[in-house]
């Protein structure tokens, strides 16, 4: 072969006649399976189950891994397991070459070559003992008065989260087996957590096997055999460990809290989210306290109860769950029957232990505190909206053409000099009205009677973005905030402030002016990761009234305008944008200052890719069953918007700036385009034809 003969030639030299040749080959394997560092010895069926899975990357059987577990001593009390996989394989090819004459050797050569591959994996699971773990009760009259247990157990995948300083474990993907807070725990503080808890939604890969959870007092081996005694409506299905689908009675049941059993933080937001698409939360709240009498009636029955703890724990799982819903929907409450439906059931459980009426009582008040802070901004909204009408009205009064109404129109620059200031005013503002708006608006805004008009994103062009979402949608929980709505209006209010105070110059130099400060102020806001203002303003500079002003625009630098329409180009759905927006993200994630932080998304945007998830949720499987893959992809958005808008902006605020830029007058779009004609005559027939008829409007009035 040449490889031997390019080897004895590097010895022996050119020209050289290969007589004999014989080649060895030596493979060595080894397999060490170790558990907390001990090596156990595998045979059989178990050896080559592990094997296999092992060989190709992937994590071995749940079932038998339990099965090995038990049989070692470990899995008979809960375990938090550290799991790591290391597949290391080596192959070491070794040449010899050995010059021998009558039988003498005369020379002899080695050379070794060795190829290593590694690959290495981690994770770290709480696994519970096998056959311990207990179910709430059924949503049907079949089971619901019999306790059960799972016949097996799954890992589930746990992170550290932390909430008010304090720190809590938590499933970190949805397992085969009711997974949650487990055991006779006393709990005496109510854990709120923040919203940015729900920081990661397991991905579901479609070509998984789907898992069917088996119903009570069901093993893994009568699992296939019994599955057609499954009640229809207490089944939950999963993928690769994740829920997947379920009937919405099943869901319910899945959230109801027990005396040993809590539902997973991450489960609980995605449910109340999207579940409202498929019931009111007051009919939910309504249900999940019916199934919580029934487990307590349950408990009491047993006699033991109270001797046991298994009341008192209860108990406080189901306050801690009233207290997570209000935490991160405490809109929901402004509902009459909501709130007090949420007191007597606190005031029952109080009776139970009153043990509970501190956190109790300290709930009801951050509640009652929150709703009074957006009542408060709903009512300073309603005034910036009447004074600015107001301006308006005074300004059309004072003036008796569209030039003389631009006149009185105050020019942002004597207000704020400097763009970079601005920009920095823009983004207190945005950062404002983002914290007001409620994760459960973006599913109460939207039905299929009434989809939102989504102009801004249509990807045709970059002029003037507006989005109308509708205030009630149909058949669904009824929408009792406009947070959603007015920060869809601030964008609309930005791009008419940018156009009204262009065209109220009548001198070109102060209009070429003005261009220039309001591209440089988008600038700041892209550098900062304010998209909306960003947006907002171009979309302001690209209104027709604007745009048109080609003697004006001859004179001003456009290179920087370039860039950021590039930036902000809506073509392929918005892909430059959304490179962006991800570097912005991934600089938030690992920024420890302030500034590096902010990331304000294009808000009409993000309303049309959440419009496009809530269609998912809301159309149900053709079974009759709950979509719950598109609630874990609309939770994870949501999620994100969430951690969004809880940054605080850390530039010096401006009140008499931020004043001017919420309240002062803007011109309606005829009127600018009255003015821009005024100011660069139309040169087109289209033009023409369009101020002649704006003329003539404006002279009936």
């Amino acid at each position: 072969e040449q490889d031997i003969l390019k080897t004895v030639e590097a010895v022996l030299g050119k020209n050289c006649v290969i007589v004999d040749c014989e080649t060895t080959s030596t493979v060595r394997e080894e397999e060490v399976l170790t558990i907390n560092g001990v090596p156990v010895r595998l045979d059989g069926s178990e050896q080559d189950a592990i094997r296999a899975a092992l060989s190709t990357g992937q994590v071995p059987p749940c079932d038998l891994l339990n099965q090995i577990l038990y049989q070692a001593g470990i899995l008979r009390q809960p375990v938090r397991l550290e799991t790591s996989l290391s597949i290391k394989s080596s192959i070491v090819h070794t040449e010899e070459v050995s010059v021998a004459r009558d039988g003498r050797v005369l020379d002899e050569r080695m050379c070794e070559k060795k190829e290593s591959n590694c690959y290495t994996s981690s994770c770290s699971e709480v696994w519970e003992p096998v056959g311990s773990r207990q179910r709430p009760p059924k949503v049907t009259q079949k089971h619901g008065d019999t306790p059960s247990s799972s016949g097996c157990s799954i890992p589930a995948a746990s992170s550290k989260l932390t909430a008010d300083g304090r720190s809590t474990t938590s499933a970190g993907t949805i397992s085969n087996s009711d997974s949650g807070h487990h055991g006779n725990t006393s709990r005496t503080t109510i854990r709120t957590p923040s919203s940015s808890c729900y920081d990661d939604f397991s991905s579901v890969t479609e070509e998984a096997p789907l898992f069917i959870k088996t119903p009570p007092q069901v093993s893994v081996d009568q699992h296939q055999d019994n599955l057609e005694d499954v009640a229809p409506n207490s089944i939950l299905v999963y993928r690769d460990g994740v829920l997947v689908a379920a009937p919405l009675e099943a869901l319910i049941q899945h959230m109801v809290p027990t005396c040993d059993y809590y539902p997973e933080q991450k489960f609980l937001f995605a449910f109340l989210l999207s579940g409202r698409l498929f019931l009111k939360p007051v009919d939910l709240l309504a249900k999940v306290c019916h199934l919580g009498d029934m487990e307590q009636k349950k408990l009491q029955l047993e006699g033991r109860a109270r001797d046991d703890g298994k009341l008192m724990c209860m108990v406080r799982n189901f306050v801690q769950l009233i207290a997570e819903w209000v935490e991160t929907f405490p809109y929901d409450f402004r509902d009459d029957q909501m709130m007090m439906m949420m007191k007597q059931v606190t005031q029952k459980y109080i009776a139970c232990d009153p043990r509970l009426r501190r956190d109790v009582a300290n709930l009801l008040q951050t509640l009652v505190g929150r709703l009074t802070k957006l009542e408060r901004y709903e009512e300073f909204l309603q005034r910036l909206g009447q004074q600015e009408l107001n301006h308006t009205t005074d300004i059309q009064q004072q003036s008796t053409t569209a030039s003389e109404m631009c006149q009185l129109v105050q020019d942002v620059t004597d207000i704020c000099p400097n763009p970079t200031v601005l920009a920095h005013q823009l983004t207190h503002i945005e950062l404002e009205r983002l914290s007001y708006i409620g994760p459960e608006e973006f599913v109460q805004a939207f039905s299929k009677e009434n989809p939102p008009g989504l102009s801004a994103t249509d990807g045709s062009s970059t002029a003037h973005h507006s989005a109308h979402v509708p205030g009630t949608p149909g058949g669904g929980d009824a929408k009792k905030t406009r947070n959603l709505e007015s920060y869809v209006q601030w964008f609309n209010r930005l791009s008419y402030m940018v156009a009204t105070s262009i065209v109220r110059h009548g001198k070109k130099k102060q209009r070429v002016r003005l261009m220039e400060y309001w591209i440089e102020s988008a600038r700041e806001c892209f550098n900062i990761g304010n998209f909306n203002s960003l947006m907002a303003i171009v979309a302001g500079l690209n209104m027709s009234p604007i745009a048109r002003l080609k003697k004006t625009w001859a004179k001003v630098q456009s290179a920087k305008f370039s860039i950021l329409e590039h930036q902000m180009d809506p073509s392929s759905n918005f892909s430059s944008y959304r490179s962006t927006l991800k570097a912005a993200v991934w600089r938030s994630c690992g920024a420890t200052d302030e500034r590096q932080r902010i990331v304000i998304p294009f808000f009409s945007l993000l309303v049309k890719d959440l419009y496009f998830l809530n269609q998912g949720c809301s159309n149900r499987l053709p079974n009759g069953q709950i979509n719950f893959e598109k609630f874990w992809q609309l939770a994870k958005q949501v999620t994100e918007f969430i951690t969004w808008k809880q940054v605080r902006c850390p530039y010096e605020r401006h009140a008499n700036i931020i004043k001017f830029l919420q309240m002062s007058p803007i011109l309606t779009e005829n009127t600018l385009s009255m003015v821009s004609f005024e100011l660069e005559q139309p040169e087109n027939n289209h033009d023409k034809e369009r101020y002649k008829t704006l003329k003539s409007e404006h002279n009936s009035h």
